[in-house]
Parts: structure tokens; sequence; C-alpha cells
């Protein structure tokens, strides 16, 4: 009588035996496993099953002497990852495909820190951008993706300790191919970008809005820095693919599917390095995680004082706002969460606030979907019109109401879209301002208000203080529902 759960190379000919989970702790050890190779692997999902073969695991994950710290079985923990752009051992076919270019050598293409809360129930993630200029051990000052470069993973955990002040107790590497392997293993990934991406390195093209890709398009949106902020809007983008790969991992539909877990397991194993004690104790680190889900991961980047930094060398580098930076990671080595608590004040008037009106975002970060709610017949096409001439992005045509009869012109936002609604009613002066369960921004145009005038955007100077307590999101914030 075989036992409940999944079962990798459990006959005798090698191959993959399933059968249904039945109890909680099956169910407990898939997700378990299915997370951790999440978090240790940027996006490398999957391993979901792999609890019934540690021997197969443990001898498929390559180890490195990262100079790491190790940890106990319990308590909290950091884990360095880097993606590795490591290109010797692509094909001429491949490379044209990627058009990744046929340098040789590895590159940390990504760097993040993950802290795991003392208590196994919270994860952190926190992205360091590759363009950080810090002070490299033996190398001197240098852009923190150098230090791999220079001394491999050992190298880069020193810099990263140095200049985080963090322990890094393990270390974690995946390569591109792995990256385009999970995402096709998974049936492709969902994303969302406010703004068109237009590459021409890598012939990446997108509209504003919500797109369904594969693996090496998925890898170029990624890696993509042909966007207004450059390296700073690809780790954004990379949190969100990392949240949107979690997300199906963890899904019924991944979990019962023993076509997708098989897959994702050999797509995870195969470009997995790591430090020496996690590969020894990699199932121990599992068990930490069991009861993780995607509300209790957050993301998060490094607050910056200098995006536009000129180093001696004449490199483009960004600059850490250090007393926010060190105030960050000391709340991460003290385990508290990176956004305290706000009290509230004993007097309404304690602390005055801002213009709630203020339009801050810029009209060509936003993109519009827009319905005629009226019977002027062409007032979509103009209005359409008139907001490419004001900046704004409007990807597709548009549309109308079934009621016809709007008297007012309608903004509706979505939750996290308060401040792009803001600078949209702008253009709409008098618009009424709705926040609504969607994704982005949707004008109704109405009888009244339906004028589009070219907003004034406010932009404030930034003070050490106005980043000095970073914004996090939730993996679940980040994933973007389908249209």
């Amino acid at each position: 009588m075989e036992d409940s759960g999944v079962r990798v190379g459990g006959d005798a000919y090698g191959g993959v035996r399933v059968s249904a989970p039945r109890t909680r702790r099956t169910r407990t050890s898939v997700r378990s496993l299915v997370i951790t190779a999440t978090l240790s692997s940027l996006v490398l999902v999957g391993s979901g099953f792999a609890w019934a073969i540690p021997e197969y695991l443990i001898g498929q994950i390559e180890s490195v002497d990262a100079g790491t710290a190790g940890s106990s079985s319990r308590g909290a923990l950091n884990i360095l990852l880097v993606g590795v752009d490591k290109r010797d051992n692509l094909t001429r076919k491949e490379q044209n495909q990627l058009h990744l270019g046929r340098q040789t050598g590895e590159r940390t293409d990504t760097m993040m820190v993950i802290h795991l809360s003392a208590d196994q129930r919270k994860v952190t993630v926190v992205s360091l951008p590759r363009d950080t200029w810090v002070d490299v051990p033996g190398q001197g000052p240098h852009k923190i993706n150098a230090a791999y470069q220079f001394g491999g993973a050992k190298l880069a955990v020193q810099t990263v300790q140095q200049a985080t002040g963090l322990r890094i107790n393990h270390y974690v590497a995946v390569n591109v191919m792995g990256f385009i392997d999970v995402v096709e293993a998974l049936g492709g990934v969902t994303v969302c970008t406010p703004v068109a991406i237009n590459d021409s390195k890598t012939k990446l093209q997108l509209a504003a809005g919500t797109h369904e890709l594969n693996g090496v398009n998925a890898l170029h949106y990624a890696r993509t820095r042909a966007t207004g902020r450059a390296d700073l809007d690809r780790i954004d983008r990379q949190q969100q693919v990392i949240s949107a790969l979690l997300g199906k991992a963890l899904s019924g539909d991944t979990l019962t599917n023993p076509v997708k877990l098989g897959a994702l397991v050999d797509s995870t194993l195969r470009t997995l390095t790591v430090d020496q004690a996690l590969a020894e104790d990699f199932l121990g680190l599992a068990t930490q995680l069991k009861d993780v889900s995607t509300d209790d991961v957050s993301f998060a980047t490094v607050p910056l004082t200098d995006v536009n930094y000129r180093t001696p060398t004449g490199e483009s580098a960004v600059l850490w706002d250090k007393p926010a930076a060190r105030e960050m990671f000391q709340r991460i080595n003290n385990d508290q969460p990176l956004v305290p608590a706000v009290r509230p004040s004993k007097s309404p008037t304690a602390s005055p606030s801002p213009s709630p009106t203020a339009a801050t975002i810029a009209p060509n970060r936003i993109a519009i979907r827009l319905r005629n709610g009226t019977m002027v017949t062409g007032l979509g096409a103009r209005t359409k019109a008139a907001l490419l001439d004001a900046g704004f992005l409007v990807p597709t045509a548009p549309g109308d109401t079934a009621t016809r009869s709007y008297k007012n012109t309608i903004i509706r936002y979505g939750p996290t879209r308060l401040d792009s609604a803001r600078t949209v009613s702008a253009a709409f002066p008098g618009a009424e301002l709705r926040e609504v369960d969607i994704d982005g921004i949707e004008v109704i145009l109405g009888a009244q208000n339906n004028t589009v005038h070219k907003p004034t955007i406010s932009t404030p100077k930034p003070t050490p203080t106005a980043i000095s307590t970073p914004t996090t999101k939730t993996a679940t914030q980040n994933i973007c529902k389908k249209p």
C-alpha cells in the first residue's frame, strides 16, 4: 500500500509516483518546500515534494564556500540571494534568443537580503540596487555587484555584511536559464506594467496594462531597464514577478498537478547554488517556513538619497540614505517590522498633513482605460487624443458604458493608485474620484467635466525623514489581477 503524498524517483524506473495528499501534515510539507525554494532561489519555486527524498534533493544542489555564518535549526536568519548572469554555458542559439550577448564570466544581476523572523511567521525581502556605490573589502569603492566578479560568493557576502551590518547566515544563487525554466513549468506568469516598455536591446515591447508572459519574455521583463527609473523600476518588476510565481506555486493547480510539480523540482535543483551548510540542511530550513503564505512575505528597497550619483571613475551609481538604511537594517536585526505601527496623535491638529489633492505622479507613468458614459458620438476618441496630448497613456480604444446617462465624469481607481488618480483628477477638474476594487485607473466620461486639462505636477523635495520609514508591499499585494 502506497503512502499518501507525492514521490519523485520512487519506483524502480526512477519515475514519478503520485497519490493525492490526504493529511494536513502532507499538505504542510508540500507548502513548506514550495515556499522555501521560492524564497531561497528568487523565483525558482517548486521542490514541492522533495521532503520524501532527501538524498535526491541534496545530491542535486550545488554548494559553494560562501563564508556564511550558518544557522541553528530554528530562529531568525538572513539569506543573501543573488541572481547570477552566467553566459559561458549558453549555446549561440540561446544567446541570440535571449539577447544576452556573448560576454564570458559571471555577474550578479540581482541582489536581495531575505530575513526570516525568529517566530518563523514573517519573511522580509529587501532589494539592494545593483548600482549601489559601496566599499568592497580589499578592492575599494565599487558598485555592489562588482563584489561577485572580484571574489565570488564569499566576497559578495562580505560586502553585503559590511554595508548592511547584518550577519548573513546563508547564500543562494540562481542562474538566468533556471528562471526561464521555472516560469515555463508554471505555465507562464501574469504581470502588469503601469507604463509601456520598448526595449531595443531585448526586443521586448509591452503596452501599459496586464500581460501573460512566457519564460523568455518574463526574463526580459524582469531585467529590462528601459523605463524612466531604470534599475529602480526593474526592482519593482522583479518583486512583482517573484510574488506572482510564489502565488502560482502555492495554488491548488500546482500542488495537485504532478506534471507541474515534477517540472518545478527539476528546474529548481539544476540551477541552484547554495552555501555548504544550507546544502546539508536544506530540509531544516523548510520546516521553519511551513506556515508562511503570500500575506506574510513583504518586499522593500533600501532607502536612497541620490539616484544619479556620478562616481570618481565617471560611472553612474546610486547612494543609500545612510541614516535611513542603518535604521532599516537595525530593525531587521532586531526582528522588528520595517514600518513601525503609527500611534494616533492625542491632538488632531498636532501634525499638519500635506494637501490631499496634490498631483505628484507624472502623466507619462499613468495608463488610463477610457469609457464613454454619454450619448455623445466620438467623445471617447476625442478625449483619448486630448489625454495623449497631455502626456497620459491610453493603451486601448475607448469603450462605451452599458448606461449612457452619466452626468458627471467619474475617475475610478484601485486601492493602491490614489496618487495616480489625483493626477487624473487634475486633468478633469470637477470629476468625481471613486475608489473601487479594480487594477489601475478608469475614466467614465459624463456630460460634465469631460474636458482634459494638462495637470500641473508637484514634485516635493526629498528629505531624509521622507524615506526613513520605507514602504513595504506583501507578495499578495504585488500579484497582478487578470482583467
